[in-house]
């Protein structure tokens, strides 16, 4: 679990302190391969933290996004959805569930030497979304 750990001494390291709130979004955000968005993330702790509101949700998201350890995922006008920031990947996205997948290409990473030696631009990051139909969604289509 050290994804975890490192992810605590980033907080520790950038002054923030460590309530069992943080520690316990953060856990379920590095342990979940669905992306949710604060609601879901809120309903699936508020057993644990009765005192805990959305807006607690919310806000500590927004400070593990400043320090950099999640990414906001916003696609249409879906409710934003949240990444923990592991290393550089892409997002497959299902139009009809909004379900997002990651997957991992290394050779896309040449994009961004090929877009700064074509441009010039000081290219710091970039992204990329591929959209379609999950397995699920695509099985239901047949008739």
């Amino acid at each position: 679990m050290n994804q975890l750990k490192e992810a605590l001494d980033t907080l520790k390291d950038t002054g923030v302190r460590i309530t069992p709130q943080r520690h316990a979004i953060l856990e379920y955000l590095i342990n979940s391969m669905s992306h949710p968005t604060a609601d879901e993330i809120y309903k699936a702790l508020e057993g644990k933290f009765p005192n805990m509101s959305v807006a607690t949700v919310y806000n500590n998201l927004r400070v593990f996004r400043e320090v950099g350890l999640v990414k906001e995922l916003t696609y249409g006008d879906a409710s934003a959805r949240f990444d923990f920031v592991t290393s550089h990947h892409y997002h497959v996205i299902c139009e009809k569930c909004g379900k997002i997948v990651d997957f991992h290409y290394p050779g896309l990473d040449e994009v961004e030497h090929l877009a700064s030696h074509v441009t010039g631009f000081k290219v710091e990051n970039h992204r990329m979304e591929i959209y379609g139909s999950c397995p699920e969604c695509a099985s239901k289509e047949v008739h």
